[in-house]
């Protein structure tokens, strides 16, 4: 596991918005050039329009115009390795993330790669 992107996901898990369903998840990505982006979960009463963890943290980046990316951790208080959603998947897909790392608060750990979580994804 990469103990800092884990650290800096957990930290951000904190700022997560869930008054409607009290779970909460803290994502960090880094950067080929070393700067980590976090994320949080934020939740809507129109729930189309929340948006994830692991997509907060890849638009922060996007938005600061990175497009390469080393590694994506995300975590949340759960008995074994949170699973991201096939949205942030996709999202994941589209960049190219090299490896992913699936974890909870209890530091368990699955390390992965984007093509065993979305295989046949569509992407550039």
């Amino acid at each position: 596991m990469d103990r800092e992107l884990f650290e800096v996901a957990v930290k951000a898990r904190q700022n997560a918005y869930i008054p409607y369903s009290h779970f909460a998840v803290g994502a960090a990505v880094r950067a080929k050039d070393g700067r980590i982006f976090t994320g949080c979960n934020i939740e809507n009463a129109s729930y189309g329009l929340c948006n994830c963890a692991e997509r907060c943290a890849i638009f922060a980046a996007v938005k600061e115009g990175v497009r390469e990316f080393d590694a994506l951790c995300v975590t949340a208080d759960t008995p074994q390795p949170v699973s991201p959603c096939g949205a942030c998947r996709q999202v994941m897909a589209e960049f190219h993330i090299p490896k992913v790392y699936l974890t909870n608060l209890k530091g368990d750990c699955k390390e992965t790669t984007v093509e065993e979580l979305l295989p046949y994804s569509f992407a550039l």
